[in-house]
C-alpha cells in the first residue's frame, strides 16, 4: 500500500465535518461518476476481506495529530497547568514523536494555539487582530421555503427555521492522509475524485452552496515514532475482533447512524444501519503491527448495512500512525 498526503483548502462554509468515512462514501460517488459502476466494483472487491483500495482520514491541521485518548491521568501532571485547559490540548504537533509519549500532553496544543501559529504575520503598525478560540465556528444561517400559492413563507413546512454552518479560521490549512492500493488506484486519480468532490460539495447542504474546497499534493513522509508497538488512528474505525489487546488500547465510541448519499437517496430509503466506531485519535495495540499503515476493517455487504444496495460498504479502516506506548503509560 502506497501512502499520499493532499492539503486541503477550503473555499466555503461546511454542513458537516470533514470525517474520513464520510469522505469515503462520497470518494465512491465521484470513482462511479468519473470511471462507471464496474470500475468500482473492481476497486471494492475484497473490500470487506482486508484489502480496501483507499483509506481516508479525517481533514487534521497541517503538522498535527489528534491526541491519543489516553486518560489524561496517566500522563505526569503538567505543573501549574489548569485542568480546563490541559483538556483543551488536543492536538499533537509532528514534532513531539521525537518524543517519549508521556511528554506528548506537554507539547499537546489547544485549538486557539493552533489557529496562532497558522496565521500570517501582522504588520508592525497594525493593532493586533484576536485570534479564534477554536479551528471551527458555528454560526446559524436563516433559511425559509416560500408557498408557490401564496407567495410567502408561513406554518409547518412553509415555516422559517435557521441550520448551523461551519466556519473555518482563517490561514488554517488542513491536509487529508491516504493510504490506497497503487495497483487499483493512483495518487493521480485519489487527487481528482477528491477536487470531483470539492467542487460539487461535501457533505450537508452541499447543494445550496456548502461543502467546497480545493486538494493539492503535499509533499511529507508519513509520520511514525521509533520502536513503535501501538497504531494512533487518524479516522473513525471498526477495531472489533481485530485482536487487539483490551488492558493496552483506548478509545472513544461513538454511533454513526448514515445515510445514502447522491442518487441513492431518491431510492425510497436512505438511512442505512447504524454502526459503532471509535473517532479518531484511538490508540490501539494489535498483536503484531500491521504491514501497511492502516487499521480496522471493511463494514457492510450482502445487505448487512443497506437493504436498498446489498452491496454498500461502510469505510471501518482508518490510516494509522506506529507510535511507541511505553509500559509505564499503562495503567
Amino acid at each position: 500500500m502506497d501512502t499520499l498526503t493532499l492539503r486541503l483548502q477550503r473555499r466555503s462554509p461546511f454542513g458537516s465535518p470533514l470525517l474520513g468515512d464520510m469522505l469515503f462514501g462520497q470518494l465512491c460517488w465521484a470513482l462511479r461518476h468519473r470511471h462507471g459502476e464496474a470500475h468500482l466494483q473492481a476497486c471494492l472487491e475484497g473490500y470487506t476481506a482486508g484489502r480496501p483500495f483507499a483509506v481516508i482520514s479525517d481533514a487534521l491541521p497541517v503538522g498535527y495529530l489528534p491526541r491519543p485518548a489516553l486518560p489524561l491521568s496517566l500522563f505526569p501532571e503538567i505543573p501549574g497547568a489548569d485542568r480546563k485547559q490541559v483538556k483543551k490540548r488536543l492536538w499533537l504537533p509532528l514534532a513531539a514523536l521525537e518524543r517519549s509519549m508521556t511528554e506528548w500532553l506537554a507539547h499537546c496544543c489547544s485549538e486557539a494555539e493552533v489557529v496562532a501559529a497558522c496565521a500570517p504575520p501582522q504588520q508592525t503598525d497594525a493593532p493586533p487582530a484576536p485570534h479564534p478560540k477554536t479551528l471551527t465556528t458555528l454560526h446559524p444561517q436563516p433559511h425559509n421555503s416560500i408557498n408557490r400559492l401564496t407567495g410567502t413563507t408561513g406554518q409547518g413546512e412553509f415555516a422559517p427555521y435557521t441550520q448551523m454552518q461551519r466556519w473555518s479560521a482563517d490561514g488554517v490549512d488542513l491536509c487529508l492522509r491516504l493510504v490506497f492500493d497503487a495497483e487499483r488506484i493512483d495518487a493521480e486519480t485519489l487527487t481528482d475524485l477528491l477536487n470531483d468532490i470539492g467542487a460539487v460539495g461535501f457533505g450537508r447542504d452541499a447543494s445550496i452552496g456548502l461543502g467546497k474546497f480545493e486538494v493539492t499534493p503535499l509533499a511529507q513522509p508519513w509520520p511514525a515514532q521509533a520502536d513503535a508497538n501501538a497504531c494512533l488512528t487518524l479516522a473513525p474505525c471498526a477495531p472489533q475482533g481485530q485482536g487487539c489487546r483490551a488492558d493496552r488500547s483506548y478509545y472513544e465510541v461513538f454511533t454513526r447512524f448514515g445515510r445514502h448519499g447522491d442518487q441513492a437517496v431518491q431510492l425510497g430509503n436512505p438511512f442505512k444501519t447504524p454502526v459503532l466506531l471509535a473517532r479518531a485519535g484511538a490508540l490501539l495495540t494489535p498483536s503484531r503491527l500491521p504491514s501497511d499503515p492502516l487499521i480496522g476493517q471493511g463494514l457492510g455487504g450482502d445487505g448487512r448495512l443497506s437493504k436498498v444496495i446489498p452491496e454498500t460498504v461502510q469505510q471501518g479502516y482508518a490510516p494509522c500512525v506506529a507510535v511507541h506506548l511505553p509500559e509505564e503509560i499503562a495503567p
